[in-house]
């Protein structure tokens, strides 16, 4: 038998760490959630069945589908765009860490996230509303022009601005031909 976790189904094989987070920011851990609002924190990784099943709970885009139309339509921003950027940010894993320190599915730096009033950056619903009105912020930013904002969304907007141009950054440059292809895929 498993459990619901944040608004997720758990299979009963999952072991890990959880944690919430209370009205006061005291966090509370435990590997044996009995109330609603826990997060898995620390996955079991000695376990290939556990590690299946995190990985196959985790980037079932379906699951976020309600999220991302739902964010789009407040913010006025295409749902095949937020598709894109999620997909090539972080997978659509809600558990994504950059090595320089991006998180969540839209892989939200933590002074953006704390910009945008995001208190976790690994909750779905979290990430995704504040990542997809960032994404606004860089559209209107860069009078809708789709290179410069998804380049903007990459590297800054500041670096948009001092090159004038999508960054001369390697990274950055196959980060816009990505996230364009997967848009006219998604299309």
């Amino acid at each position: 038998m498993g459990m619901m976790i944040a608004g997720y189904y758990l299979p009963a094989a999952m072991a890990g760490i959880y944690v919430k987070v209370d009205a006061n920011g005291v966090y509370h851990f435990t590997n044996v959630p009995t109330t609603s609002g826990y997060r898995l924190f620390i996955g079991d990784r000695s376990s290939k069945t556990s590690k299946r099943a995190l990985v196959a709970y985790t980037k079932d885009p379906a699951q976020f589908e309600h999220l991302i139309k739902r964010y789009a339509k407040q913010f006025g921003v295409d749902p095949n765009l937020v598709r894109a950027i999620i997909q090539a940010e972080s997978g659509f894993d809600p558990f994504a860490t950059s090595i320089k320190g991006a998180q969540g599915l839209m892989q939200l730096m933590p002074e953006t996230a704390k910009d945008l009033s995001v208190q976790d950056a690994y909750d779905p619903e979290e990430n995704i509303r504040a990542g997809v009105r960032y994404l606004k912020q860089m559209l209107e930013k860069f009078k809708g022009n789709l290179s410069l904002a998804v380049a903007a969304f990459n590297a800054g907007p500041r670096a948009v601005q001092q090159y004038g141009t999508i960054p001369p950054y390697k990274e950055t440059k196959n980060y816009v031909k990505k996230v364009l292809t997967y848009y006219h895929l998604y299309r």
